[in-house]
């Protein structure tokens, strides 16, 4: 179905590959690492098996596009000498949790980031002026906060927002200004031209966070 065509478009996939000394250890990794598949990002054993990583693992790793997890293991000689052709990503370990917690990163590390707007500062457009070279100028006071020259903006008109981007100048008389803080008054540019008096002209942060895996 479609709903099911989105699902998987959103579903990323961690391939592995795991070889262990002995069945004990092989059966705890696999039970740890089961347990952070999540809905979005799910983790697949391709193959598990006690013995050191052999030709045939780093062939499956590399049509599968897995890593290889080894606990207490080596890669045979024929092995290793595949790895660079094969461009198949080795790691051996020693401690159980340790897996865990770099399959876990590297799970995070599929997630899509978190937008987060961070509020900067407010300014109140007082008047409005036509330069000649510049376009539309606001002029503005600073009610709240500040406003960097390099903020993404917003034009906010009766709680709508008008515009968003980035300003094109930001002066005090005709001098440029880095940062215009609470208090004082500024020239705003945006490079658009529909501003009127009375409009708010929000600054803001974007930042991308990164996410944790919610596992079950």
């Amino acid at each position: 179905s479609k709903d099911d065509c989105i699902l998987e478009f959103i579903m990323k996939e961690l391939k592995i590959v795991i070889k262990a000394d002995v069945q004990g250890s092989l059966e705890a990794i696999k039970d740890s690492l089961k347990k952070l598949s999540t809905d979005e990002v799910k983790l697949s054993v391709m193959h598990s098996q006690v013995g050191d990583i052999n030709e045939s693992d780093i062939m499956l790793a590399s049509a599968s596009n897995a890593i290889i997890i080894g606990f207490h293991v080596n890669a045979t000689s024929e092995a290793s000498a595949l790895v660079k052709q094969e461009e198949v990503e080795i790691r051996i370990y020693s401690i159980i949790y340790e897996i865990v917690n770099e399959i876990q990163a590297a799970m995070e590390g599929m997630l899509e980031p978190v937008i987060e707007e961070i509020f900067l500062g407010r300014a109140e457009v007082r008047q409005v002026f036509n330069v000649s070279k510049t376009g539309v100028v606001a002029g503005c006071f600073i009610s709240k906060g500040r406003i960097p020259r390099d903020a993404v903006c917003k034009l906010i008109r009766e709680k709508e927002i008008i515009f968003k981007g980035k300003m094109s100048s930001l002066k005090h008389f005709k001098d440029d200004l880095k940062e215009a803080k609470e208090g004082f008054e500024c020239g705003i540019s945006l490079g658009f031209k529909d501003i009127q008096k009375g409009d708010l002209i929000e600054a803001i942060e974007i930042r991308k966070v990164a996410r944790r895996l919610n596992k079950q």
